[in-house]
């Protein structure tokens, strides 16, 4: 037995160092994978809430965009929603039989001639706007669009102009103007014929009335007869209030139908249209 103790020794004392060697390779490892789950533990001990603003918000544009259309005070809705019922009878009871009765009559070329027509004749209208948000190009796309429709054009019934993208620019208002110089939308506001508004366009369309020609006249008091007339106002409006709806039959009943609350829809399509006019 003792000759056998110096091997046994031998033995136990290399299986010793073969385990420390062992465990010393293995001790990081191990750490790693402690400091892994510790890690792996911290973050899912942090609970999700949804009040910290801190938190990435997948929703955060929706919720802007809704936000947009709150900026719109609405504090004579009871007023409004009684225009907007006026307005939408009217609409079915006057301006849809009329529509349909004068495109039942008037050929499409020459519905079509009569709304380029207005169109062209309202350029002081858009080239002044141009000019008073500082867009150059675009007053001169205006100005080149009224020469060339009112000369090879027949006085705006044709519109050869369409086919060059520069004498085309977005139209512009008296009331994007004021919102381009940050002037706020103000309470919004349902007119009975004239429909969705708000106080800041409400004054620009004053403002545009303003800088309609047939008006102008009116307003510097030049002896051009029939021209000058309220009377005359009325019908020119009424014909191209009526002429533009001809083109649109069906618009306005398919986003009706669509909507759970029209009243609500109608401001909301109006606002979100104005705003993105406004940032052309």
């Amino acid at each position: 037995m003792m000759e056998h103790k110096p091997l046994v020794l031998t033995l136990v004392f290399f299986l010793l160092i073969s385990h420390l060697a062992w465990a010393e390779a293995q001790t990081p490892m191990e750490i790693d994978s402690v400091t892994d789950d510790t890690s792996s533990e911290t973050v899912e001990a942090i609970p999700f809430d949804p009040f910290d603003d801190d938190l990435e918000d997948p929703f955060e544009q929706e919720q802007t965009d809704d936000e947009v259309f709150r900026t719109v005070a609405d504090p004579i809705a009871g007023f409004n929603r009684v225009m907007f019922t006026f307005n939408d009878k009217m609409y079915f009871w006057v301006l849809k039989p009329a529509a349909i009765g004068f495109r039942t009559v008037v050929p499409t070329p020459v519905r079509v001639s009569v709304k380029n027509f207005f169109y062209n004749l309202l350029m002081p209208v858009r080239f002044v706007n141009c000019l008073l948000q500082g867009k150059g190009k675009a007053a001169g796309g205006e100005l080149g669009r009224f020469f060339i429709n009112t000369t090879v054009g027949m006085m705006g019934f044709l519109d050869p102009a369409e086919q060059f993208p520069e004498l085309n620019p977005p139209t512009e208002d008296f009331g994007q103007t004021l919102g381009y110089y940050s002037v706020g939308n103000g309470i919004y506001i349902v007119w009975p014929f004239f429909g969705p508004s708000t106080l800041r366009d409400t004054v620009g369309t004053i403002g545009d009335w303003a800088m309609n020609p047939v008006s102008f006249m009116q307003l510097v008091n030049v002896d051009a007869g029939a021209l000058t007339s309220g009377t005359t106002n009325v019908a020119v409006y009424g014909v191209r209030t009526v002429n533009d709806t001809t083109f649109r039959i069906g618009d306005y009943e398919t986003l009706k139908n669509a909507a759970l609350d029209p009243y609500e829809m109608m401001r909301n399509a109006y606002i979100q249209n104005r705003i993105s006019k406004i940032a052309e």
